[in-house]
C-alpha cells in the first residue's frame, strides 16, 4: 500500500516538502506569448531564471498565479508568476500571503523599473509604487509599502512626452540584450543572498 502511494506521489515534490512557508518570491509580469519579451515581464524573467538555476518548473496554478514550492538558500519559499496581468497582481500576493500567513518582510517582489538603466539592478527593503502599477496594486492589497523588493533596470523612455504603455510594452534593443541578461542573472543573486543572508545584504552587493 505504502509502495503504491509513493509511486503515485512520484515525481510530486511538494507532497515531499517540510516545514512552513517562509517567503513568498513574486515576478511581476503579464501572461501571454504577445509580452513574453517585454520589458514589463523582467519579473517573470528573473524568476523563470531562478528557476533554471534551481532545478524546478512552474506546474501548478494556485491563487492566480503559476507557482512552484521550492527550496530556495536553505528556505522553503512560494515562488509566484501571478496571471492576473499587471494591474491587478496584488490580488494574487494578497492571497498567498493570507493563506501562509506570510508577513511584509518576507514577500520579495521583482519587477521592472524605468528609472534605471539597462543593466541596473536595485535592491530597496521598502518603498512607494514610484509610478508602477504593479506594486501600487500590491501595495494597496496587502495595505503596506513595508515589503522588500528587487528592481530591474529597463531604461528611461526616450522623451518625455513618449507614451509610457508603449514603452513597458516595448522589447529591450538586440544592442542591449547582454546587459539586460547580466542584470537578470544579478537579480536572481540578489533574491538567493537576500533569503539567506537579509535585505541589508542584497542591498550593499546588488544596488548598482
Amino acid at each position: 500500500m505504502l509502495l503504491a502511494m509513493l509511486r503515485q506521489f512520484k515525481g510530486d515534490k511538494m507532497f515531499f516538502k517540510r516545514g512552513k512557508i517562509e517567503y513568498i518570491v513574486a515576478g511581476l509580469g503579464n501572461p501571454g506569448s504577445k509580452y513574453a519579451n517585454t520589458r514589463h515581464n523582467a519579473g517573470f524573467h528573473a524568476v523563470d531564471l531562478l528557476a533554471k538555476n534551481n532545478g524546478f518548473e512552474f506546474k501548478k496554478a494556485k491563487f492566480h498565479s503559476l507557482i512552484a514550492d521550492e527550496y530556495i538558500a536553505g528556505k522553503r519559499c512560494l515562488i509566484m508568476k501571478p496571471q492576473t496581468m499587471m494591474n491587478l497582481s496584488g490580488d494574487a500576493l494578497y492571497d498567498a500571503a493570507s493563506y501562509y500567513n506570510i508577513p511584509d518582510e518576507k514577500i520579495i517582489i521583482i519587477y521592472d523599473d524605468v528609472s534605471l538603466d539597462v543593466g541596473k539592478i536595485r535592491v530597496r527593503r521598502k518603498g512607494s509604487a514610484g509610478g508602477h502599477n504593479g506594486i501600487k496594486s500590491i501595495i494597496s492589497c496587502l495595505g503596506s509599502e513595508e515589503f522588500p523588493r528587487v528592481k530591474i533596470g529597463v531604461g528611461k523612455k526616450p522623451s518625455a512626452d513618449y507614451d509610457m504603455v508603449s514603452w513597458v510594452l516595448g522589447e529591450i534593443p538586440k544592442e542591449k540584450m547582454e546587459e539586460y541578461k547580466k542584470a537578470i542573472a544579478d537579480s536572481v543573486a540578489a533574491i538567493e543572498d537576500l533569503i539567506a543572508n537579509g535585505v541589508d545584504s542584497a542591498m550593499n552587493k546588488y544596488s548598482h
